[in-house]
């Protein structure tokens, strides 16, 4: 059975432009309506119910901004494609946050037209596809943090049941990202140390002074600035829990001190000579290979094995990619715009793309990603072009040279070098097109106009950086 052509309603004050989009989108197949005005366009969306409307904003008697706002208020569902002569003005922004599905700029091309209704109907067409959340949001519990039924998963699970309960010392090692941080949380919920405190201390994020003043306190005029007698993180920690996170970037004579509180419970405070016992569990987590460090001289062998009574990996998320499902699932649900929204939706096409990916970030890319496609699709179904990647490596810089020896083709290394550059500019604005076309010092036209190239070099880009 042919399907019955969608409806679209073309609202514009401006005739010629009325004239255009008709006879431009009735040759695409479509049935066409026209409003001269915002009320004309409500009278319509009331009676008719167009499947998508064309609207200016700029139209008498009600501009598009307050169609919008009485649309919302009536509760009419008829989408809206906003189109406007400021595409960087706070009044196109404003449409958006009304509920608009999206806008155009004038002077505009009808190809640009076509793309945005096409992608309109494409999303409605994947409907009959979508994973639906749903039925899991009464599953969903906030407090169970690490997600995943795959076999490495699985094994750590088992591990975490088995070391909780007891106050063994535990090393958990895994690339950044892949969330050490949550296990630590779940061993010290799940211990007899739960009732006391969760001390947290980042050793990378401190020189070796200031870190071993954090770790063991100081009496006051111990160095130039201790005015006071200051408490360390392990007298902070007694009867609780300490997570030392990054311990492979701890000082050798740093390791020596933390070496002697795992053995004998006691340090003095920098500066002190009173010596203090503790009662506290020490959970470390590592992104290097502490094996090799031990190696290369830089990491206490005597440590190493003191640390790692038990010893938890956790595994990159490219070597679980069955777990990505049901990751994007608990993302969906964490990162509702509020409680009481309605669960969102996502394509079983963009669910592909996601487990296409090898996300050098991990887990917390994957949510940093999930949370941006909520943003950009507005409590909407999540497709293919909400999914913003950061393919810009930690470390790479953008070379035209390795391009063009890569590509043998001076345009096609330009092309692709702009690429990186795009999508780390939207990756950096959460996905913003507007604040990414600003860093970029680019019109936001010129930007998607980009944007559009861009994707089909995604590819190779991502194929550069392997």
């Amino acid at each position: 059975m042919a399907r019955e052509p969608r409806r679209i309603l073309v609202a514009d004050d401006d005739p010629t432009i009325r004239t255009l989009l008709q006879d431009f989108l009735e040759g695409e197949g479509y049935e066409v309506s026209v409003a001269l005005d915002g009320e004309q366009v409500l009278s319509e969306a009331r009676d008719t119910k167009p499947d998508l409307i064309l609207m200016d904003v700029r139209m008498p008697k009600l501009d598009g901004i307050a169609v919008l706002e009485r649309m919302k208020s009536e509760g009419l569902s008829s989408p809206v494609i906003v189109m406007t002569a400021f595409g960087g003005s706070t009044l196109a922004i404003k449409a958006i946050q009304l509920g608009a599905y999206d806008y155009v700029t004038k002077p505009f091309d009808l190809d640009e037209i076509s793309e945005a209704i096409e992608r309109f109907f494409e999303r409605q067409q994947l409907s009959g596809e979508l994973r639906h959340v749903r039925g899991r949001a009464d599953a969903f519990n906030p407090n169970d943090k690490i997600i995943g039924n795959s076999p490495a998963m699985q094994s750590v699970y088992k591990t975490i049941g088995k070391v909780a309960a007891s106050g063994a010392t535990v090393l958990i090692s895994g690339e950044t990202g892949t969330g050490k941080e949550l296990v630590a949380q779940t061993i010290h919920t799940n211990s007899m140390f739960s009732q006391g405190p969760l001390v947290k201390v980042n050793c990378a994020a401190l020189p070796e002074t200031l870190l071993e003043s954090e770790l063991f306190g100081h009496e006051k005029g111990a160095f130039t600035g201790a005015v006071n007698q200051r408490k360390g993180r392990f007298e902070l920690a007694h009867k609780g829990t300490i997570f030392l996170d990054e311990v492979g970037d701890m000082s050798l004579g740093t390791q020596k001190k933390l070496l002697r509180v795992l053995q004998e419970h006691e340090f003095e405070r920098v500066g002190g000579i009173s010596t203090i016992k503790v009662d506290t569990r020490v959970i470390a987590a590592t992104n290097k290979k502490l094996e090799e460090e031990v190696a290369a001289g830089n990491f206490r062998e005597d440590l190493y094995y003191r640390l790692g009574v038990i010893h938890i990996h956790l595994p990159p998320l490219r070597e679980r990619k069955e777990d990505i499902p049901d990751l994007v699932d608990y993302f969906l649900q964490k990162h509702r715009p509020h409680p009481d929204a309605a669960p969102l939706d996502i394509s079983q096409e963009a669910v592909n793309l996601l487990m296409e990916h090898d996300w050098p970030g991990n887990v917390r890319e994957l949510e940093n990603t999930i949370e941006r496609a909520i943003i950009l699709s507005q409590g909407g179904v999540i497709t293919t072009h909400h999914l913003v990647f950061n393919l810009i490596r930690p470390g790479r810089t953008l070379d035209l040279r390795d391009a063009l020896q890569r590509t043998g083709s001076l345009r096609a290394a330009m092309e692709e070098v702009e690429a990186r550059l795009i999508f780390e500019a939207l990756s950096q604005a959460n996905g913003d097109q507007q604040q990414a076309a600003e860093s970029l010092g680019i019109p936001v036209e010129e930007l998607r106009r980009k944007l559009s190239l861009a994707e089909s070099t995604k590819e190779a880009v991502g194929a550069g950086q392997s």
